[in-house]
């Protein structure tokens, strides 16, 4: 895939990221086009800067692997990583969790398909591939997004295309990042993983009424719909009491009604003390610029 300017993007258009069992047994025959093989296991090594910081849990795909094979070649490409003669012959560009399984499974080789591109193509098809599993949680998703926004130029029409989604989910993903950095970590310290939930959340303007709504929905299990309503009767009392905190009004008339002195505030309270060294501060300041009046007219 190429974009308008003629960047490379992710995978060449005659391989896909998801093959099945029919195109692994492929490999091994004499009919179909040679775009794979099988590499042994021994030659390969992780990337050592690929964006995927954890594999997880492999003991389902472990158990997989032992009664089916590999269903999904993993993509490789020349390693160019300095070692001598100890080093791997190829390194993976994606699908380390697969190549992990396969050790673990006991398996010799695995299905590989070789690509030749540097440094900044591998990561920028590992971020795609690894942007399209379903088990990174929202905040993981977001973080590769804009990775691919800030580091490698996409757009938001070109990450929806490379991760097969809306772009209005893109645009809603990297919104999470608007999350103040103590909310972020109660998300994860609480275990809140629904996106629709958090972006209801984002709502509110205030970091405190989002760690109390955050308790609330952990704690009541709450769903889109009730943290929305949740979200609107925090924002109704909150208008509520920006409308009854009015701006302080000094207010001073003079006798006979000859002259009226209004003194106004943005604050909804003042203490005595305070009005009156504004008050003395103005007599300064109009002592002031008289006595410069009179020195003009000298």
């Amino acid at each position: 895939m190429s974009s308008p300017g003629g960047r490379k993007r992710g995978l060449p258009q005659q391989v896909t990221m998801r093959h099945d069992r029919h195109f692994v047994d492929d490999l091994t025959t004499q009919t179909s086009p040679a775009v794979g093989r099988f590499v042994p296991l021994a030659a390969i090594q992780p990337h050592p800067n690929q964006p995927r910081s954890t594999v997880g849990d492999l003991s389902e795909l472990v158990a997989s692997i032992r009664e089916k094979g590999v269903l999904e070649p993993i993509l490789i490409r020349p390693n160019r990583t300095e070692g001598g003669s100890r080093a791997a012959a190829y390194e993976i560009i994606s699908g380390e969790r697969r190549y992990r399984a396969a050790l673990e499974a006991g398996l010799y080789e695995i299905p590989a398909i070789e690509m030749d591109v540097t440094d900044e193509e591998a990561l920028e098809i590992a971020l795609v591939e690894n942007l399209q599993r379903e088990d990174l949680s929202p905040f993981e998703e977001a973080d590769g997004y804009r990775a691919l926004a800030e580091k490698h130029r996409y757009t938001h029409e070109e990450i929806a295309q490379a991760v097969g989604k809306s772009r209005s989910a893109i645009t809603e993903s990297l919104g999470l990042l608007r999350m103040p950095p103590k909310v972020r970590d109660c998300v994860r310290a609480l275990g809140v993983s629904n996106k629709s939930v958090l972006l209801e959340l984002l709502k509110l303007d205030d970091e405190d009424q989002m760690l109390r709504l955050l308790e609330r929905i952990s704690s009541l299990g709450l769903a889109r719909e009730a943290v929305r309503n949740e979200v609107k009767q925090v924002r109704r009392r909150a208008g509520k009491a920006q409308r009854r905190a009015r701006p302080y009004t000094f207010s001073f008339q003079g006798p006979e009604k000859r002259y009226r002195l209004s003194l106004s505030f943005r604050q909804s309270s003042v203490e005595p003390e305070d009005l009156i060294r504004v008050l003395e501060e103005a007599l300064v300041r109009l002592r002031r610029e008289l006595a410069d009046a009179e020195d003009e007219t000298i």
